[in-house]
Parts: C-alpha cells; structure tokens; sequence
C-alpha cells in the first residue's frame, strides 16, 4: 500500500478539501446515497484528488477500509499484468460489511499503457456489481475513450489564492510559525495552486527558521522574484539589451535557474506588464519558440540571449 493510505493521520471529511467545491459535492451525492459510478479524477498536482478518493474510502468503510480499498500507483506498476492479476483478483472478491462494493484507487492511470487500459476497460464492465474504481490522472487526454465514457469525470482545479492563505495560516498555527504577508503572496506565487508544494516549502523553510519571509521562500524554491524577471523583460522590451542579459545570467546563477524554469516565470510575467496586448501576444510566440528549442536541446543561454534580443525588435 502507498504510504498515504497508512499514515496515522488520514482526511476523513469532505470539508477537509479545499478550493474543488463543486467536485465535493458531487461525490458527497454519491457516497451518501452508497452508490456510486467508476470516478475519474483529473487536474495538476497537490490539488486534492488523491485526499478525497481517501475521504470517499473513510466515508463508506471507516475502520475497515483496508479491507475494501486496493491502491496501486499506475506509474510503478503499469503493465498489462498489473490489472490482469493484482486488480481482477480484488475486484472479483465481495466487499466486507454492508457496503454492497470495493473500491480500487489507481493513481496516475495516465501513465498505463494503451494494452493495460484496454484490459481496465474489460474489468471494469465485468466486475461493476462488485468493484468501483476511482482513476486519477494529470492529463485525461492520454486515458482511452471506453475508460472515460464509463466514468464520471471531475476536473479539479489550481486552489485559489485564499485558499492556499488558508492552508498557510492553519499549518503556522499550529506549527508556531511566524510568517508575513508578503510571504504568503510568494509561497502562492512559488506553488501555482499546489497545495502539496506550499506544505514542502513550508516545512523547508521553517528548517531554517520559525520566521517565513518572501526572501526565505524564493530562496528555498529555487523561484526568481516576479519583480526581478519583471525588470528583466522591461529592460529587453525598451533596447537595453546588455544590461538585460546580465542581469538574467546574474538572476539564474543566483537562484539555480534553469532555461526553462527561467523561461516559465517569463511567461507568466509578461501578462502582467503594461504593454499593448499585440505585443504581449507576440512575445508569447517568442517564448514558445524558445522552450521548443531549448527542449530540443539547444543552448539555454543563447537560446534566452535569442529571447531578449527578440522581445527588442518586437
């Protein structure tokens, strides 16, 4: 079993999960009413789809869930054999207690191959009356059609600012944490919504001190300032191209940067400045380039020098 099945803390209500309200509430439909359809889970990271297959777990079985839920981790075990020999021969056995059926969790089922979703798509249609499966995946295009169209589909998003501040406050609490408000803005900036990133950096960050500040989380996630990246392309944008340049080198050499994390904040950035929206639009196109060249394996910093240089002559 994964290790998150067997910790001694385990979320056990659906108010524990933030910032998917609408998905909770339908699943919430499903468990009361103790039937349910196979479920697919899809979305990022650290945004809850793994916490509420586990409080669905809870909800139906309580203690005995061990007994009635099999997880396995599609990206370790993701052959054809996995789900001819480990997953029929749960599913086929009758749930304990008066839970009319099990429950398999596959976690990151995107990362099956095609032959093992084609034999999860026969086990899935034979063992209905005493198996329901609960599948999660990062992308839902790369799950085979005949899976989805047998599963309700849920789409979990990035959690929201005040959410993430929620999550921040809670754990400080009741950590003993000291941390300010320019330094949540950076922990939600650093994260993108991952509620699972905020906790590591959190727990980094307090290595080092009980006081969490914008300096400290930046440092720690290896993340530029958004201010710095900003001034870079401010600088590129009005033909002050050596002094961009170094100052870019100078940022990825402080932070540990590479092309693309770089590549990525820059992106990000650009929406926010205050240029004509054609421009932004084009630069954009220049960013795509660059990441397709650098993930081809180009140089990065030319590849980045290439960058700045364009955004000038834009």
């Amino acid at each position: 079993m994964d290790k998150i099945w067997t910790e001694k803390y385990r979320p056990s209500k659906f108010e524990e999960i933030k910032g998917q309200k609408e998905v909770v509430s339908r699943v919430k439909a499903f468990v009361e009413n103790k039937n349910m359809p196979h479920l697919l889970f899809s979305g990022p990271a650290g945004v809850g789809k793994t916490t509420l297959a586990l409080v669905v777990a809870n909800q139906l079985f309580g203690e005995s869930w061990r007994q009635n839920v099999l997880e396995l981790n599609a990206s370790d075990e993701r052959g054809i054999d996995v789900i001819r020999v480990n997953v029929k021969n749960f599913a086929r056995m009758r749930a304990i207690d008066d839970v009319p059926f099990k429950i398999i969790y596959l976690d990151e089922c995107d990362a099956l191959t095609k032959e093992a979703q084609q034999a999860l798509r026969r086990t899935m249609e034979n063992y209905t009356r005493t198996c329901r499966f609960i599948l999660s995946c990062n992308y839902s295009s790369k799950i085979i059609d005949p899976i989805k169209s047998r599963c309700a589909v849920f789409k979990f998003l990035p959690l929201p600012k005040e959410d993430i501040f929620e999550v921040i406050d809670k754990i400080a609490k009741e950590e003993g944490l000291k941390i300010d408000d320019k330094g949540k803005e950076a922990l939600f900036e650093a994260s993108n919504g991952d509620c699972r990133k905020v906790e590591n950096l959190m727990q980094s960050c307090a290595a080092i001190s009980d006081t969490i500040n914008e300096n400290t989380v930046f440092a720690i996630a290896s993340t530029a300032k958004p201010k710095e990246i900003s001034e870079i392309i401010v600088l590129a944008v009005n033909g002050k191209f050596a002094t961009a340049r170094d100052k870019l080198l100078k940022t990825m050499q402080d932070y540990g940067l590479s092309g693309i994390d770089v590549l990525k904040q820059v992106t990000r950035e650009i929406w926010s400045l205050e240029l004509d929206d054609r421009k932004k639009i084009n630069m954009i196109d220049a960013c795509g380039e660059c990441e397709f060249r650098i993930v081809e394996g180009s140089d990065e910093f030319i590849q980045l020098e290439a960058l700045l240089a364009k955004f000038g002559m834009k």
